[in-house]
């Protein structure tokens, strides 16, 4: 999503763990051995859950019995990117344009009857973890986006929040809610989607001319994309599935040609599926990426 918000830092636990005085040392090597001791699903969702965590989507964490995971079912899942080629636009002369093809999820989910008064949502939580993105100007340097503490491994992920419905991706299609007392099962689906679709000006950016200079233009970035539900009265959150997903795009300028003739697309003409996996007892990783679904959790 190309919208301008603010960074929300993503720290890993060994980070912290190296940043801490030597006092504490006795401290986390009590939290480790805690660690081992506790059941191996528990371990699973609580490494997930700490990234979840700091990105502040949970205040708490806590391992919830089997049968909790089991209410809640995942009745079908796809995920995919769309085959279509990233486009590129000349129609100004003032900037490049090009869209990326979509990335697109959907879920369907089945709620059990809630007996108590609480209110359950689920739907779309997603963070970038690797983010590439250059526009070359030949021998006069290069624009970059750059997130420091990301490309340091000082943080190990964004959030890609449009920033209104943090932490959740949307409010419209990416998340439903369910307000208990009900006497019935809530069947119902969530879905997003994502793409790139920016302006890159031909000529440097802190120049005041407008003489074409873009020699080129370089995008990787890779995501996380998360299907959770959260109980909003107590900040419990279930991870049922977890996505994974990258976009490249490579492009050729020539800023001698005429407008229309400059850009050419590189690489990818088609991107890589995503991967999909499933919370179990562990994280199950399906070898092969999958473009649907049927399962229930485990």
């Amino acid at each position: 999503m190309d919208v301008a918000r603010g960074p929300r830092r993503i720290s890993s636990r060994r980070h912290q763990d190296d940043l801490a005085p030597d006092s504490a040392l006795e401290t986390r090597s009590h939290y480790h051995l805690s660690m081992r001791r506790l059941p191996q699903d528990c371990l699973n969702l609580l490494e997930i859950a700490l990234v979840l965590n700091t990105m502040g989507c949970i205040q708490s964490l806590s391992c919830k019995p089997k049968v909790l995971r089991e209410s809640i079912a995942v009745l079908d899942l796809k995920a995919s990117i769309d085959s279509t080629p990233t486009t590129i636009d000349e129609s100004s002369n003032v900037v490049l344009r090009y869209r990326t093809p979509h990335f697109r999820a959907t879920a369907q989910i089945l709620v059990p009857p809630v007996a108590l008064k609480e209110t359950w949502r689920i739907g779309w939580i997603q963070a970038c973890n690797h983010m590439e993105f250059y526009n070359h100007y030949g021998d006069l340097g290069k624009s970059s986006w750059e997130l420091p503490d990301l490309e340091s491994g000082k943080i190990t992920a964004i959030s890609d929040s449009d920033g209104v419905n943090y932490p959740w991706y949307g409010n419209t299609t990416e998340t439903c809610t369910v307000t208990g007392p009900t006497k019935r099962e809530s069947k119902f689906t969530v879905s997003m989607n994502d793409n790139f679709y920016p302006s890159v000006t031909w000529a440097v950016p802190v120049n005041d001319g407008n003489v074409p200079k873009l020699t080129g233009i370089h995008r990787d970035q890779s995501f996380t994309t998360w299907l959770v539900a959260t109980n909003m009265n107590t900040n419990d959150i279930i991870i049922l599935h977890t996505i994974k997903w990258r976009m490249r795009l490579e492009i050729e300028v020539n800023p001698n040609l005429p407008l229309g003739q400059r850009a050419k697309l590189k690489e990818p003409f088609g991107q890589e599926q995503p991967q999909t996996w499933r919370f179990s007892s562990h994280l199950e990783h399906e070898d092969e990426p999958r473009r649907s679904r049927t399962s229930r959790l485990l």
